[in-house]
């Protein structure tokens, strides 16, 4: 079942994004120094305010989470435990239901499991380029466009 965020889903989901994070680059989080505390109050004075958050939620528990800003995909994670089980598609389904005709993204260009997925996806890349501070990380903008 896909819902909105709740505040009571704020330490299960801060749990698996920052997992997610870690598989997904493990360089990037050894050589920015990121800690699991510092990613919660990331979570909760970034990324809750800024977006639209949009919840996966299985046998009564989080384990996916859409953050939007308009067509936007600001964030897409899923519980590691829960990879290659549509979870992730599930939550681009619904973000096409709401703009059905665009959608875009960056992810880092060392994120292999991001853009294998988007790429699977239909979403194209676009643009090469580099993230802002403090990450200034080689990035790529994905879009997709309904056919």
């Amino acid at each position: 079942m896909i819902r909105q965020f709740r505040q009571e889903d704020f330490e299960q989901i801060c749990k698996f994004w920052f997992e997610a994070i870690e598989l997904a680059e493990p360089e990037l989080v050894q050589r920015m120094g990121y800690e699991f505390q510092g990613a919660r109050e990331f979570f909760r004075n970034v990324v809750v305010p800024e977006n639209q958050i949009w919840v996966y939620e299985l046998d009564g528990v989080p384990v996916g989470f859409i953050g939007m800003q308009n067509d936007y995909i600001d964030r897409l994670y899923v519980d590691p435990k829960f990879h290659r089980r549509g979870i992730g598609l599930a939550l681009i389904e619904h973000a096409r239901s709401m703009f059905p005709n665009h959608l875009w993204l960056k992810t880092d260009q060392a994120n292999k499991i991001s853009r294998a997925f988007y790429e699977k996806n239909g979403f194209i890349a676009e643009k090469f380029g580099v993230s802002p501070p403090p990450e200034s990380e080689p990035d790529v903008e994905y879009h997709w466009y309904k056919k």
